[in-house]
């Protein structure tokens, strides 16, 4: 007994010799003790936490080199590898993980809307239920600030530029004809349902070196990378007929949405101004396939559209009106396909084809338009840490217009081939979580005008409070002009602006306050000295400009029960010396003032979703020959109040209604002036209102879904 004894002490002295003690402290960058830090060796049992003072002790019986890990809720996790017997009196310091929902977002510019964005300014929902929108995303973004009202032509105008300075892409491919043809004094309409999207990003400038060729903006479309469901969306309406179907497999999907327009039963009801001879009507489809790897995802996205109509419009020049007839064909094809090749390396790569042509009779002229256009693009991230990703990648822009004139028995032909390739490198660098930056630049090369361009880019943000961060972006951006003057003339090269954007941004439990000041800097604006372009104009890049200006926006879906609202108001200051002005003047498409308010209200006993949207913005100039100078003169302002109600008949059944302009507002896109004055020296005029002063929509929309009760009040 008296050997087992000491054989027993022996062993406990040698086991408590063996086992080694890991003490130590943990801290944060302000040397501030951190409370209930977990403390460990890798694959063991042995560790402790942290106490009010952030020390830790326990002991181990490993010996050799170990990884001690020190994590805690909102910190970066710690790793040493060490020998443990030098692991005492440590003291570690943890830095704040930037990812957490908390963190500092770069915003300076940009509205998102999806679920991986954490500042949420515009819903997909809100793209087609927004009163004044119609279903069209281009509507719905037209209540935010920076963008200007112009009723006539129906187009994204951002801070002071022509529409053709904003760039759409779908799953980061760009879309070259994104609008619906359309003829003078009748808005347009975004080419793309928005049934299929998921995810929107709008940038009104200081965006990513990974996009270009565009002045002022970019709006980036993404499709849904996976449908939560299979069903049929079955929809009948005033103006044609909508039928939408999703099929899922194990690893795929496909998705589909076909739509027919019609007006004629509309314009029969309630003429417009226009006489026409065949109201607009349009065939379009869209499909998404998808399909699941075991580490990416590969899209297939297509997009057919046939549109054609015919009318006569006023004309104080033509006695008997000018007459109008257009039929278009456009195909968008896109595939894409991203994943991971490894834990910190992404991939994407993609590629569009366009192809568009339009047969237009005007009077006794015969234009015959057909653009086919490419893009190819393939880009990096690398992931080093979650304080500094990689990105980079080039892409090629292809892009062949070629046009037939033909009017009094000659024929002219007019085209360009405008080839641009493409490379930038960028990089998010997280300072901590309350400061980052991101700094990269894009070259491009234009072959058409054997030119190079530097584009940097460059955005910081700063978190003041957990519910606030100040924000500054500045980039350089080029773009080839329009097709309107390349199938003219070529010797010519890109137009530059320069962005310089202070954003403040408070987000708070569904309350979100933007401010946001920029100026812009135009610099090789063409310029001609004809009335339009045409082919004998004689063209230089002479031109500059510059648009500064402040927006506000205030989104508020929490204070009152069941309402949701957002008000958004911009101020512009823009001139431009551009086309055949004869110095800086502000352009016929810009607004000073634009205002948006728009509400959406549930009512329990009803049933019944009910919404408006008011748009006020200042007159524009235009040219009045009775007086001395160009763009002399201000339309009045304009005022448009729209409302809707969507009622749920079961739940996956839904009528709807809604009314553009629901007071009739006479408002007056601008002037036309006769060519030659009357007896007494004058130009006679007429006022350009809109083709019709009220838009009056119902529809019956039925879902058919697995779980019984998804609707498309989510699309209305």
């Amino acid at each position: 007994m008296k050997y087992f004894i000491t054989i027993l002490i022996l062993l406990i002295t040698f086991q408590l010799k063996a086992q080694q003690i890991i003490n130590g402290s943990v801290l944060n960058y302000k040397d501030e003790p951190i409370v209930g830090a977990n403390v460990f060796i890798n694959g063991t049992y042995d560790g402790g936490s942290t106490d009010e003072k952030g020390n830790f002790l326990f002991k181990t019986n490993e010996k050799g080199t170990q990884t001690l890990t020190v994590s805690y809720l909102s910190y970066e996790t710690f790793l040493m590898v060490g020998d443990v017997s030098y692991m005492k009196d440590m003291v570690i310091k943890l830095r704040e993980d930037v990812n957490t929902l908390d963190a500092v977002v770069l915003s300076a510019g940009t509205f998102q809307a999806g679920d991986n964005s954490k500042v949420n300014v515009l819903k997909p929902l809100d793209v087609v239920t927004t009163a004044s929108a119609l279903g069209d995303f281009v509507g719905a973004l037209q209540t935010l600030p920076g963008t200007s009202t112009v009723a006539e032509d129906g187009r994204l105008f951002v801070r002071g530029g022509e529409a053709e300075e904003t760039q759409i892409f779908i799953d980061g491919i760009r879309v070259f004809t994104p609008y619906t043809p359309t003829t003078n004094n009748t808005p347009t309409r975004g080419r793309y349902s928005p049934f299929l999207f998921d995810g929107i990003t709008f940038s009104t400038g200081g965006y990513s070196a990974e996009f270009g060729q565009a002045l002022s903006s970019v709006l980036l479309l993404n499709t849904i990378d996976e449908p939560d469901q299979e069903k049929t969306d079955i929809g009948i309406m005033s103006v044609g007929a909508t039928l939408g179907n999703t099929q899922k497999w194990k690893s795929s999907s496909l998705s589909f949405n076909a739509s027919y327009i019609d007006l004629s039963p509309c314009i029969a009801i309630f003429p417009d101004r226009n006489d026409w001879k065949k109201p607009y009507e349009s065939a379009s489809g869209e499909s998404v396939f998808r399909k699941k790897f075991d580490s990416g995802l590969l899209k297939l996205y297509v997009a057919f559209d046939a549109t054609n109509f015919e009318l006569t419009q006023e004309d104080i020049n033509e006695t008997e009106g000018v007459h109008y007839k257009l039929k278009n064909d456009n195909l968008y094809f896109n595939g894409s396909y991203q994943g991971a090749l490894s834990d910190t390396w992404d991939v994407f790569g993609g590629m569009s084809y366009t192809h568009s042509k339009n047969d237009v009779n005007v009077t006794k002229m015969l234009i015959n338009d057909t653009e086919n256009a490419i893009h190819a693009k393939l880009k990096f991230k690398k992931r080093f840490s979650n304080r500094f990703k990689l990105y980079f990648g080039a892409e090629y822009f292809a892009d062949d217009f070629n046009e037939d004139f033909s009017e009094n028995n000659s024929n002219e032909v007019y085209g360009y081939n405008d080839n641009i390739a493409a490379a930038y490198i960028e990089a998010d660098i997280f300072i901590s979580k309350k400061l980052a930056f991101k700094t990269g630049f894009r070259t491009e090369y234009s072959e058409l005008f054997k030119e190079f361009s530097l584009a940097p880019r460059l955005s910081l943000a700063y978190k003041t409070s957990n519910k606030s961060q100040v924000s500054l972006a500045y980039g350089s951006f080029y773009q080839n002009p329009s097709s309107n003057i390349l199938k003219y003339n070529q010797d010519l090269k890109a137009q530059n602006t320069t962005h310089y954007i202070l954003n403040y941004q408070y987000n708070a439990d569904r309350k979100i306050f933007r401010a946001e000041a920029y100026y812009k800097a135009y610099n090789n604006l063409v310029k001609y000295d004809t009335e339009f372009t045409q082919f004998n104009s004689n063209y230089n890049n002479d031109g500059l400009g510059f648009a500064k200006g402040i927006d506000f926006f205030w989104r508020d879906s929490k204070s009152i029960k069941n309402i949701d609202y957002w008000i958004s108001y911009s101020i512009l200051d823009t001139k431009r010396d551009h086309k055949n002005y004869p110095n800086k003047l502000q352009p016929d498409f810009a607004n000073t003032h634009n205002l948006s308010v728009v509400g959406k209200y549930w009512i329990d006993d009803w049933r019944s979703q009910v919404g408006f949207s008011y748009t006020f913005a200042s007159g524009r100039p235009y040219t009045n020959p009775n007086l001395p100078g160009m763009l002399n003169e201000k339309t009045k302002a304009y005022n448009s109040l729209s409302v809707n109600w969507a009622y749920l008949i079961s739940p996956q059944k839904i009528l709807y209604a809604s009314v553009n302009n629901v007071l009739g507002f006479k408002n007056i896109n601008g002037y036309q002036y006769a060519n030659t004055p009357d007896l007494n020296g004058n130009f006679n005029r007429r006022a350009l209102y809109q083709a019709a002063d009220q838009f009056f929509f119902v529809g019956f929309f039925w879902t058919i879904s697995e779980d019984k009760k998804s609707n498309q009040l989510d699309k209305l």
